[in-house]
């Protein structure tokens, strides 16, 4: 199975955030409500910390978040075999950190196709920040450094266009003389077809029975080559991106 197959598939279920935290608020408090009605009656997910370099720190975060939710987190990490880990879980999780580090280990550990192949058959994924970004076709609009070479770009592949998550919009009062996130973004454009979604801070693209949305407590911006980028709010339809 080869990356974008699955976007055509009825039966992916997609709940891809900017972060895990927004300011103000704790670990996933945001998006909670979000999270328990994608997963309903899920018992059990398979947590992928490998953003982050301390797996055992990272893991206990969250199987303690998610337990509040009612929900077991089992770390792939401590499992003998990460592929059948992959293949037997009810749910998977890919949490946020360096996305370079994250694509490596999935290209390491050879679990790039095990996670098309299950999310095909619809098993729910979710992700934040990086674990957002490895679910679009290439890694290419992260914000991160490249810390390790993985031995591609090419990622999941779970929907057809490009995420920027925690996009931020140019600050007219800054002195900062960088490019800004826009400006980053029309430079892939000049050298890439594929749309780029920036989600802000407290966005999610909820992804179900084929069809796409813009959910969660803050909205997007939609860039296109050779198109002016498009404001999105929560509740967009995202459908057309798939």
């Amino acid at each position: 199975m080869s990356p974008g197959d699955i976007a055509i598939s009825a039966k992916a279920r997609l709940l891809l955030l900017s972060t895990s935290t927004v300011f103000g608020s704790g670990y996933f408090d945001y998006a909670e409500a979000e999270v328990r009605d994608f997963l309903g009656a899920t018992p059990c997910l398979l947590f992928v910390p490998y953003a982050l370099q301390d797996l055992d720190a990272y893991a206990a975060k969250a199987q303690e978040r998610f337990a509040g939710m009612g929900i077991r987190a089992d770390s792939i990490h401590k499992a003998g075999d990460a592929r059948q880990a992959v293949q037997e879980a009810d749910a998977i999780f890919i949490g946020g950190g360096n996305t370079f580090r994250l694509l490596k280990k999935l290209y390491d550990l050879d679990l790039l196709d095990a996670i098309r192949g299950q999310v095909a058959n619809g098993m729910p994924y979710m992700g934040a920040s990086a674990g957002s970004n490895v679910a679009t076709p290439t890694i290419r609009t992260t914000n991160d450094m490249p810390i390790v070479q993985p031995p591609s770009f090419g990622a999941l592949g779970l929907v057809s266009f490009q995420i920027n998550p925690h996009y931020l919009d140019p600050d007219p009062g800054s002195t900062h003389m960088g490019e800004t996130r826009e400006e980053r973004i029309v430079q892939f454009l000049e050298e890439n077809m594929t749309s780029v979604l920036g989600l802000r801070e407290g966005g999610i693209i909820r992804v179900e029975q084929g069809r796409a949305q813009l959910k969660g407590v803050a909205g997007g911006r939609l860039f296109r080559r050779g198109v002016a980028p498009v404001e999105l709010s929560p509740g967009a339809d995202l459908t057309g991106l798939l």
